[in-house]
């Protein structure tokens, strides 16, 4: 590798330290960093060593004696700063006590790089983790071979690589936009390609996926925990910026990049997607796997096919999100149409979800606030319960409410205004909203009177009612027609006239 030097300037590098040179002289000398210096004399250094001692406690050893091969001015004060660490004591404090107490007359850095290397503790190596059969995929995007467009154009590709942790039997698909829509599709697509669902996921903190990274609780994608939840899995970051934690999909990454991209360029998305799923069976499926030592395809068919976890019925409902703010009048914008949202969520940041058929809206926890049908650009859908009673007017709430209102003024009035809405139709309703104002002008007695001598007269305008107020006119009186009177002949002497008049007439 490029960071590896050559044997022969390795010794070199050893013998000119022996030989007294300082690491800044050697890495000037033969044209190499004073980390690549410092990095071989420590292996050295530790090569030497024999073992020794226990630690107090992992990763975390003692200073017991000096660096090997130091040749630094600090050495005759091994002891004493050996001493002062532990009681710890910083580098600068360590060099004022050696300069007042023992008339140490070297430079500050000369502690402070003897203190650095006495410190100094050898790395724990890594720990392999193999999971059970079905319990893990590790995914990640690499970049993928590039497409030359029909006008000469050439895109950038990107390639996500699914890889179950077991068996190492592995996904492909390249695209060309690393979202959130893409990665569900690839998702989607490698557990048909397996016949199942693994029961974690374990991707990278990649912008497609995590919003904000943190190990403990990290905010993932709302769309992309929909996906999991309707598959049965569960998405598991891994800790930010330590890509060794899937590590199995990194070396995959790689391994599709050289043996099946590298040197290839394809004229669309589709046949590079088809190259890349002939080289999965034929060779990716085919080869003897370097750390199991088995052929991936048998190692899945036999121990992590039935252990996978079993598909939906139903492919993962396909929509779109994005998030709102609910603006003043209490509505939401979604593809130039507009949505009601309760008043109390005015000026709050909401989710919303939409298809062809239906708009979701959801709290920032994904709880739902309500359902709309969805409208056409230019339209508004309004649910009368998230309009404010504060903003409903009387004419809005109709006949039926304002003739409940009436009521509480009194039998006679309820009399009149059923009589106006018969007679008025849809007039009624203006003239009830004056009527109930004349209640906070007038006793409900007044009212009431003037209703019913109204009413008696079959007068359904509200200047009638206002006037029988003011003059408290009297009820008009019904008359019982009478049969027999003093001053009204009987009917049958009529008929005697009658029939006199009509025999004189037959006479002439």
């Amino acid at each position: 590798m490029a960071n590896h030097l050559q044997v022969a300037k390795v010794l070199s590098i050893k013998t000119l330290h022996d030989q007294g040179w300082s690491q800044r002289r050697i890495a000037r000398e033969l044209g190499i960093s004073r980390d690549a210096v410092a990095r071989h004399l420590r292996e050295h250094s530790n090569q030497a060593k024999a073992p020794t001692g226990s630690s107090d406690q992992l990763g975390t050893a003692k200073p017991a004696k000096a660096p090997t091969g130091s040749r630094s001015c600090c050495g005759p004060f091994h002891e004493l700063i050996v001493a002062k660490l532990e009681q710890g004591l910083t580098a600068q404090r360590i060099f004022q006590d050696l300069v007042d107490d023992h008339g140490f007359d070297q430079k500050y850095h000369s502690v402070r790089r003897y203190v650095a290397k006495l410190n100094r503790v050898d790395p724990l190596p890594f720990r392999r983790f193999e999971v059970a059969a079905g319990e893990e995929a590790q995914i990640d995007f690499g970049t993928g071979a590039p497409v030359i467009t029909k006008d000469g154009r050439r895109r950038k590709t990107h390639v996500l690589r699914v890889v179950l942790s077991q068996s190492r039997k592995a996904y492909s698909e390249v695209v060309f936009r690393q979202t959130t829509d893409n990665l569900i599709g690839v998702l989607e697509n490698a557990f048909m390609h397996f016949g199942g669902v693994p029961k974690t996921l374990v991707p990278d903190n990649l912008k497609a996926a995590v919003i904000k990274a943190d190990w403990y609780d990290p905010d993932l994608n709302p769309k992309l925990q929909s996906f999991c939840e309707h598959y049965g899995t569960v998405l598991l970051p891994t800790k930010p910026r330590t890509p060794r934690h899937k590590g199995k999909v990194e070396r995959g990454v790689a391994y599709v990049q050289d043996n099946a991209l590298k040197g290839h360029t394809f004229d669309s998305l589709e046949a590079q997607n088809d190259h890349l799923t002939k080289w999965e069976s034929n060779v990716a499926d085919t080869r003897l796997h370097g750390t199991t030592k088995r052929q991936v395809k048998k190692m899945f068919e036999e121990q992590e096919r039935d252990a996978l976890g079993p598909l939906p019925v139903e492919r993962f409902p396909c929509f779109q999100e994005a998030r709102r703010i609910v603006s003043r009048d209490g509505h939401i914008a979604v593809n130039k149409a507009y949505y009601s949202v309760p008043p109390e969520y005015v000026g709050h940041e909401v989710w919303v979800r939409f298809d062809l058929h239906l708009v979701r809206v959801f709290t920032g926890a994904m709880k739902p606030i309500c359902t709309h049908a969805t409208a056409a650009q230019g339209k508004f859908s309004t649910l009368r319960e998230h309009i404010a009673s504060e903003k409903i007017s009387i004419v809005e709430r109709g006949a039926d409410w304002l003739l409940q209102k009436v009521s509480l003024i009194g039998p006679q009035t309820r009399l009149w205004a059923e009589g106006l809405v018969a007679h008025r139709g849809v007039q009624s309703v203006r003239v009830m909203q004056g009527l109930l104002g004349l209640s906070r002008k007038h006793s409900s007695d007044a009212i009431e009177q003037a209703c019913a001598t109204a009413h008696s007269y079959g007068e359904y305008r509200l200047a009638s009612i206002r006037k029988l107020i003011d003059r408290a006119a009297p009820t008009q009186e019904a008359f019982e027609f009478l049969e027999d009177h003093p001053i009204i002949r009987n009917l049958s002497d009529y008929g005697n006239v009658v029939r006199i008049d009509f025999g004189k007439e037959a006479n002439l």
